[in-house]
């Protein structure tokens, strides 16, 4: 169970759990709670920029936060549609090869993990919305360490491609 269900990224082999948090990191936590509202608001400002820059990107679409619910906006989230010249994949790896950590979001989905995989293979066909949703799906960086210029940078490798 050490590595969390994991064998590589991206491949889960059996139900894990993400409860790996040690005193010292809890302590961490806690200290952190007095600047969460920094953290909100640099995490806002960044979808902020990213809705507005990606905004005129054919084929790439934020998914939005409603903005009438409290939120921790911390996670920037695309869809990579069928008008983009790139797949999810291939935007992921260029973006990769760029130096920007993009990920796979809800990737795989979880009736492709193990045990469900197993218990249910013919779940693939049944899920298709799952399966088509999930394969546009990319999250960009953000947090604390990304200010507007990385964001910019993130978002005109985006635009080049188009």
């Amino acid at each position: 169970m050490q590595n969390f269900g994991f064998a590589g990224l991206d491949n889960v082999i059996h139900i894990g759990t993400n409860g790996k948090m040690t005193e010292v990191c809890a302590a961490m936590g806690l200290t952190n709670l007095e600047n969460i509202d920094v953290f909100l608001d640099i995490n806002k400002r960044n979808y902020d920029q990213y809705r507005e820059q990606l905004a005129v990107v054919p084929g790439i679409k934020l998914i939005s936060f409603d903005e009438n619910e409290n939120c921790n906006w911390q996670y920037i989230v695309i869809e990579v549609g069928d008008s983009y010249p790139l797949s999810r994949d291939e935007l992921m790896e260029f973006l990769h090869s760029e130096k920007v950590r993009a990920r796979r979001y809800f990737w795989p989905g979880c009736h492709r993990m193990e045990p469900y995989r197993s218990m249910r293979p013919d779940s693939v066909y049944k899920l298709d919305i799952t399966e088509a949703v999930a394969r546009k799906i990319l999250v960009l960086p953000t947090g604390t360490a990304i200010g507007p210029s990385e964001v910019s940078k993130v978002c005109e490798l985006i635009a080049r491609k188009h």
